[in-house]
């Protein structure tokens, strides 16, 4: 499944109050930890993540201390004593069988000694696989018998949905719809690699001018460096956006059609420039360079509580409403 439709499904997991452990798999840096945060977060839900390959044994089950001539157990402060929530186990299977051990107790039984997890948390765990090199331990069969099994994959349209909700800079984004594969791309020989996560680095870096190749690798960042130069082939956007686009036409290299669909996607930050764009990239450009720049669009003018204003300008455009009409038709066939 894609970051999509794992948040779809582990969504569901909460609404339905469905506390089955939950194992997710996935590719390093393809954000599983942070969907996991995101949907505590949106569930009001408390968030405590472990990373169990820094844990001892001990550290999980806590420190014995004698009381009455009896030795008890008192379990680690990070371990939930009350309220709702999730307890993610991450990089579960970074850690050595013997924590792994210690940890399946905690999963099936939803205790380790004679500490219970709350009747209000989830427990979910994540990890690696082996074919990306993470250095992970083989789940032992009975552990690994105790979860629901997820597998993620790295997804362009997801990670784009998120990147233009999260200000990612629009070169980025751009480049990123010019090359797909690049999104996550293991280098074994280099230590900076192209993920969803060094990609969120790498704009952090663009935005003060500075080198992409410490996040993302040498190859990658000179394939960067030379997709911006076609920012110098792109229309002046100011005219479009007031409305004034009519002498302006579509680039024709495929790098700045990309550039220029996603730019007018940033930078329409309210309805009435959306509009314009939307009106102008109708009539300069192939329906499907439209398709792409109005399914980016719209979630963005959803999120910030502008549909109906957009719906009620497009309302009131002939030549829109032809080229829905004609795109809606093309499709059907």
């Amino acid at each position: 499944m894609n970051p999509e439709d794992l948040k779809t499904y582990l969504d569901r997991l909460i609404t339905n109050n469905l506390k089955i452990s939950t194992m997710i798999w996935g590719a390093p840096g393809i954000g599983k930890s942070t969907i996991v945060s995101q949907l505590a977060t949106a569930h009001q839900l408390e968030f405590i993540d472990i990373r169990l390959s820094q844990l001892a044994p001990t550290d999980l089950r806590g420190l014995p201390v004698a009381e009455d001539g009896v030795s008890k157990w008192f379990p680690p402060e990070f371990l939930p004593q009350r309220g709702q929530g999730i307890l993610f186990l991450d990089e579960i299977n970074m850690a050595p069988p013997a924590m792994q051990g210690m940890a399946q107790q905690l999963i099936l039984d939803r205790r380790v000694g004679s500490y219970l997890v709350p009747d209000g948390w989830f427990i979910w765990a994540a990890g690696n696989r082996k074919e990306d090199r993470a250095g992970v331990f083989d789940m032992p069969a009975p552990l690994a018998n105790r979860f629901l099994h997820l597998q993620v994959e790295a997804d362009f349209e997801s990670f784009k949905a998120y990147a233009l909700g999260q200000g990612v800079h629009e070169q980025i984004i751009a480049f990123l719809s010019f090359r797909p594969s690049l999104l996550h791309k293991i280098d074994p020989q280099q230590p900076a690699w192209c993920s969803p996560r060094s990609w969120m680095m790498a704009s952090s870096l663009h935005y003060h001018g500075m080198d992409l190749a410490p996040a993302i690798g040498m190859a990658a960042s000179a394939e960067f460096q030379a997709f911006i130069l076609t920012y110098q082939l792109l229309p002046d956007l100011t005219p479009i956006f007031e409305g004034k686009g009519s002498h302006i036409a579509f680039p024709i290299e495929p790098s700045a059609r990309y550039a220029t669909a996603i730019g007018l996607t940033v930078h329409a930050t309210d309805a009435d420039r959306a509009y314009h764009a939307f009106h102008w990239l109708s009539q300069v450009a192939p329906a499907e360079w439209v398709q792409l720049f109005v399914s980016d669009l719209l979630g963005l003018v959803r999120s910030r509580g502008q549909l109906g204003m957009l719906a009620v300008l497009i309302d009131k455009d002939p030549s829109i409403q032809k080229f829905l009409q004609d795109y809606r038709q093309l499709v059907l066939g």
